[in-house]
């Protein structure tokens, strides 16, 4: 599911006219420029019936979007947001916005920390079409 989403965010055109290739799990490259956005799985867990896993799994995702502005940050949690959220498709049985917060990783001796809009998705995937 990591890889599919990674590739997904990139391959939307608002997203990668806002971000070009600047979509990566877990941390952003020391140096690498603004807007962009960090992907982490906050949970995940596969679907059981009384015969075993039903491989259906529901993760939730949290989708961090930096900007050196917090508009430019706005603009790409829109992007992000109207990309994934009723998104189905491939093994994606269905995406959908759980939460939105907004903050600054500015601390008082800090001025040029970037702004983040985070939200998180709760992810519906079958790793096998059938």
């Amino acid at each position: 599911m990591q890889i599919e989403l990674r590739s997904l965010l990139r391959g939307v055109p608002t997203v990668a006219a806002l971000c070009g290739v600047r979509v990566d799990w877990g941390k952003r490259p020391q140096g690498d420029p603004y807007p962009a956005i960090c992907l982490h799985l906050i949970g995940d867990r596969e679907g059981h019936t009384l015969q075993g896993a039903d491989g259906l799994s529901q993760g939730r995702v949290q989708v961090d979007c930096y900007a050196e502005t917090y508009g430019d940050a706005a603009a790409v949690a829109r992007a992000v947001r109207d990309a994934l959220d009723g998104y189905r498709g491939g093994g994606f049985r269905g995406v959908f916005l759980e939460a939105t917060r907004d903050n600054t990783e500015r601390g008082s001796n800090e001025p040029d920390r970037a702004a983040r809009v985070s939200m998180d998705f709760l992810v519906n995937w079958r790793e096998s079409n059938a």
